[in-house]
């Protein structure tokens, strides 16, 4: 979870695209970013894969009114509501789209193609049948704060201890990364999101960061096998927890509109 997921920006932007505030040119080059190309399969009524733009508006002919995230993991179906198929695949690709308003749902497969040296990222959203309830152990945008700023204080205070916050070159590289696309501009979520939602997602991302460094840069200081276990269970909290955080700001967008 460095950055935001693809299927955070195809429901952001969707969502803004559903509610009229941007063209539908401005929201598949938002989703597409630096793929080359995305396309949707399995939609009802097309009888192979069409593109972002023909299916947006097929989503929204069928009944579509909103696009929520799902982010699950094992253990932990986040922002899912069934059924058994389509988490299973939600699952293997650690996304989903769940749609609101009509009972579909849509799954991320990404692959690389091109020769050597000149690679390139196609996707291919799965649209499947969706169960029509509540997703599953997403909390409201206040309550996602309030455990995201209490989860990470905790998990500071063990990873200092531990000497296993991040340093080094890969920390070092993980950051710059962060703070060019952050310099760049980039939008955090599409036009339609409260401020709140903005705020949250982007401290869920920092966090997530923070976590994909300290697993990626070994050990560090916690050299015995109980230093190692604290180090785990300080961050596993704090990474389902930023998980949940992600999801409540993507999903902002609906909730608010169901009010």
């Amino acid at each position: 979870m460095l950055s935001e997921e693809r299927s955070g920006r195809l429901a952001a932007w969707g969502n803004a695209l559903l509610a009229g505030l941007v063209s539908p040119d401005d929201a598949v080059l938002a989703v597409v970013g630096d793929d080359a190309v995305h396309r949707v399969e399995g939609l009802p009524g097309e009888s192979g894969p069409v593109g972002l733009t023909l299916a947006f508006g097929r989503l929204r002919s069928l009944g579509v009114t909103g696009f929520r995230v799902a982010l699950p993991a094992p253990g932990h179906p986040l922002g899912l509501s069934g059924p058994p198929e389509f988490n299973a695949r939600a699952l293997d690709a650690e996304e989903a789209v769940v749609a609101f308003g009509a009972p579909y749902g849509l799954v991320p497969e990404v692959y690389e193609a091109g020769p050597d040296g000149d690679l390139h990222v196609e996707v291919v959203w799965h649209c499947l049948p969706v169960r029509e309830a509540p997703p599953a152990d997403v909390p409201s945008l206040g309550e996602a704060e309030r455990e995201l700023a209490e989860a990470l204080r905790e998990a500071t205070a063990v990873l200092s201890r531990l000497d296993v916050a991040g340093s080094g070159p890969v920390a070092e590289a993980a950051v710059d990364a962060y703070r060019a696309r952050a310099e760049r501009g980039r939008e955090a979520l599409a036009p339609g999101y409260p401020p709140r939602a903005v705020r949250v997602l982007e401290l869920a991302q920092r966090v997530g960061l923070l976590i994909s460094v300290a697993y990626e840069n070994g050990h560090g200081g916690a050299v015995s096998a109980s230093e190692m276990a604290a180090r785990g269970e300080a961050l596993r909290p704090v990474e389902r927890t930023a998980r949940r955080a992600q999801v409540a700001a993507y999903n902002a967008f609906v909730e608010e509109r169901e009010r």
